[in-house]
C-alpha cells in the first residue's frame, strides 16, 4: 500500500524534479503528503514483481536457466578502463551458477495532474526499495540480518545492486521486451510501447544482482563494430537497435565510420 512505501520515498529527487529548494520544497512536499495521505486513505497500492534464477555468465551474456531452458540476456561493455559489463558479477559457464533476478515495479492507478504523476514517479521506485530489501532479506535471503535506515537505503549500502533498463550500465531500452517475456509484464499491468517505453508510466524494471563487487558504471560510448556485435547476439539488426539505445555516440549508420572517441 502507499502507506507502507512513505519511508522508502527519496524526496531529493522529487525535489530535484520540480526544481526547488528551502521554504518552498518544504511547502511543495506538504501539499504531496496531502496527496499520499489521501491515496493512502484510498487504499491504494503499488505493486512489485520479482522472478529469482540461477544464472551464469558467457562474455557479456547472461544465461539464466530455468529447468532445461536457458534464457540468454545480452548486454554491453564498456569500451574504456575498467571495461566493466553487468555480466561480470555471475560467474561464468562451467562454474556453479549463482542467483540473480529481475524485477518490476510499478503504479497501476491512474494519475492526471503534474504533482500527481511525479508522485507516482517517487513511488514506483519507493516500491522498488522496498521490494529489494524483502528480496534482499526475506525471498533471496542472502543478507537477513540487514537493517539499514532510509537514508542508508538511499546511498545504497546494502550488497549487490538493482541496476535499472534505461540507466547507463544498460542503455538497450529493448532489453525490456525479454524481461517483460520472463515476467509476464501484461499479468501486472505493464504494457511497452514499439519504443520500449513502459506503460504506466510510473513504472520501472531491471536486474537485482547480489555481488558484493557490483557497482554502477556507464558503459558509454558504443563503437561500430561493438554494435554489430551486440546486434548479432540480440538477433536484431544494428539499424533497429539505434533507436533503443540510450547513449550518446551511436554509430549512425552501418555505412559510417565510428565517430572520433570512439572504439
Amino acid at each position: 500500500g502507499v502507506g507502507e512505501l512513505l519511508p522508502y520515498i527519496n524526496w531529493i529527487y522529487f525535489f530535484h524534479a520540480w526544481g526547488v529548494k528551502g521554504e518552498e520544497a518544504v511547502r511543495l512536499r506538504q501539499e504531496a503528503m496531502d496527496v499520499l495521505r489521501q491515496w493512502a486513505a484510498e487504499k491504494r497500492e503499488c505493486l512489485f514483481c520479482v522472478r529469482l534464477f540461477m544464472a551464469n555468465s558467457e562474455g557479456e551474456d547472461l544465461l539464466l536457466h530455468e529447468d532445461a531452458t536457458v534464457h540468454r540476456i545480452p548486454l554491453l561493455r564498456q569500451q574504456r578502463s575498467p571495461y566493466l559489463c553487468l555480466a561480470d558479477f555471475l560467474p561464468p559457464m562451467g562454474m556453479p551458477a549463482e542467483r540473480m533476478g529481475l524485477f518490476a515495479s510499478t503504479v497501476p492507478f491512474a494519475v492526471e495532474e503534474l504533482m500527481e504523476q511525479t508522485l507516482a514517479d517517487r513511488l514506483a521506485e519507493a516500491c522498488a526499495e522496498k521490494g529489494h530489501e524483502q528480496v534482499r532479506k526475506t525471498f533471496w535471503g542472502y543478507a537477513p540480518d540487514e537493517d539499514l535506515t532510509p537514508q542508508e537505503l538511499f546511498a545504497e549500502r546494502y550488497r549487490g545492486k538493482r541496476p535499472a533498463v534505461g540507466y547507463p550500465s544498460i542503455p538497450d531500452q529493448s532489453i525490456l521486451f525479454r524481461i517483460g517475456e520472463l515476467l509476464d509484464f501484461p499479468s501486472i499491468g505493464i504494457s511497452l510501447t514499439e519504443s520500449g517505453a513502459m506503460l504506466p508510466h510510473a513504472t520501472t524494471s531491471g536486474l537485482l544482482i547480489s555481488h558484493p563487487r557490483c557497482r554502477h558504471f556507464s558503459v558509454g560510448a558504443i563503437g561500430e563494430d561493438q554494435l554489430q556485435d551486440y546486434a548479432g547476439r540480440r538477433g536484431m539488426s544494428a539499424d533497429s537497435l539505434r533507436r533503443f539505445l540510450t547513449v550518446q555516440d551511436v554509430p549512425t549508420s552501418l555505412s559510417e565510420p565510428p565517430t572520433e572517441g570512439t572504439v
